[in-house]
């Protein structure tokens, strides 16, 4: 072409559209699936750095006692004061926990949480002994005396534990009734919370 040939007004859109026209360069798809195989590694990675958690369970039955109780009338000294009434329900869970890690696992505590419609409620669970004591407070209660559940728990690596434990809810019958969910949580030093939800109906007494 010679120096003094100038593109025309056409040629140059002709140029132009045909850059246009172009499909994806080989570069664009190149960048594309290095991407893609990037992003497969890295959730092949993750996939496989999880660890299984450290501690697993299963809620083998609930019991549920509602009881409308008086106060003795006494205070800690003896002395006589009025009487207060009030309602609660009892709640007992036996479980099963198992340290599925490689080192000791300690509980710290349980919290049984059950959902109303203002909002959930959560009660602690009792100690060993205060659990053994509602029985001796209760003769009649209508739910079986099963070994209780140590709060100061400790599962060495491979370990299964069984046992029961009680919660107390403020809350007369209606209102438990009522209720939209009902878990436990367990936690232990150094561990997520670990929490579990019944599979089975609760058992009313």
């Amino acid at each position: 072409m010679s120096l003094l040939h100038q593109d025309t007004p056409d040629e140059i859109d002709d140029a132009a559209r045909g850059e246009e026209f172009k499909g994806p360069s080989h570069v664009v798809w190149a960048t594309v699936i290095a991407a893609i195989l990037v992003s497969i590694a890295i959730a092949i990675y993750v996939i496989a750095g999880q660890k299984p958690a450290a501690v697993s369970g299963d809620v083998i039955a609930v019991w549920a006692h509602p009881q409308h109780s008086e106060s003795s009338g006494l205070d800690a000294n003896g002395d006589a004061m009025a009487k207060q009434s009030f309602d609660q329900v009892l709640v007992f869970a036996e479980v099963r926990l198992h340290n599925q890690s490689k080192q000791p696992l300690y509980l710290l505590n349980i919290l049984t949480n059950a959902t109303l419609d203002d909002g959930i409620h959560s009660s602690y669970a009792a100690g060993q002994s205060d659990y053994d004591r509602v029985f001796l407070a209760y003769p009649a209660m209508p739910v079986p005396h099963g070994p209780g559940l140590p709060l100061n728990l400790t599962l060495d690596p491979g370990q299964s534990a069984d046992g029961t434990f009680v919660s107390s809810f403020r809350l007369t019958k209606q209102q438990w009734d009522a209720r939209k969910n009902l878990n436990f949580s367990f936690t232990f030093r150094y561990q997520p919370s670990l929490v579990l939800t019944p599979t089975a109906a609760v058992i009313e007494q």
